[in-house]
């Protein structure tokens, strides 16, 4: 092996492995999705000319049919008339018209097929680019995944579990220390008396709340009315018993 082919040999990987560490395939692929994208414009122009092509071609095709139509009654009128010489005249242009328009009409036709094709191959693209969006985002989500990965790995092999451990062990003693004094705390106030007053107080408002919910409802003929058995009598008044 000669000695140049041997340094191109040593050129090439040493340049192409330059070039594959700078390269980013996520870079790569979101700027050729950018690159598919700006194209549309003017792909769209090109569509458009095309069908403003196939539009004037039928505007002087409508013209030209009007033209053979008006230049038909001029003759006609001029051989009603006697005039010859007139109507010869007119059969001259009617013969230039009626080439004119038969020119247009094939003209018309090539550019109705013209705008199909161009809408077709637009519509084309358009499905392409989308189709090769949802891959390059799926290979870009894949990179972003694998350097997730390799960077873990990383820090994995560099990573010694038993460094940070004793630190990790004295934390969960705290943590463990303050959760069972807390949870002493909330048994002792759960277990007060003023804790147990007001258990009793809420309970004998939820007593009475019934009691006047029932009351109207018996107003409202929703219940049977109370017997007199049934209400409770007053207790009578320290006075009152002493006098008796």
């Amino acid at each position: 092996m000669g000695l140049w082919t041997r340094m191109k040999r040593s050129m090439r990987a040493l340049f192409g492995g330059i070039v594959e560490r700078t390269e980013d395939p996520e870079l790569i692929l979101q700027q050729t999705i950018r690159d598919m994208r700006d194209r549309i414009p003017d792909l769209n122009n090109s569509v458009a000319q095309v069908m403003a092509t196939e539009k004037l071609l039928a505007k002087n095709k409508e013209r030209l049919e009007t033209q053979v139509v008006d230049l038909d009654s001029k003759i006609k009128a001029s051989v009603k008339m006697g005039r010859d010489d007139i109507a010869t005249a007119y059969i001259g242009q009617l013969s230039q018209a009626q080439v004119d328009l038969q020119k247009t009409a094939h003209q018309f036709e090539h550019s109705q097929l013209a705008s199909k094709q161009a809408l077709k191959a637009r519509d084309n693209y358009v499905l392409q680019m989308q189709k090769r969006s949802a891959e390059a985002m799926q290979l870009i989500n894949q990179s972003k995944q694998a350097r997730l990965q390799e960077q873990l790995a990383q820090t994995m092999e560099s990573f010694q579990i038993g460094d940070d451990s004793s630190t990790f062990n004295e934390m969960r003693d705290k943590i463990d220390r303050r959760a069972a004094a807390a949870e002493a705390k909330m048994q002792l106030g759960s277990a007060s008396v003023d804790n147990q007053m007001q258990d009793i107080e809420r309970e004998a408002m939820d007593m009475q709340l019934q009691d006047k919910l029932l009351e109207y409802k018996r107003e409202m003929g929703l219940l049977p009315a109370a017997s007199s058995e049934s209400v409770p009598q007053a207790l009578p008044a320290q006075g009152e018993t002493s006098s008796q």
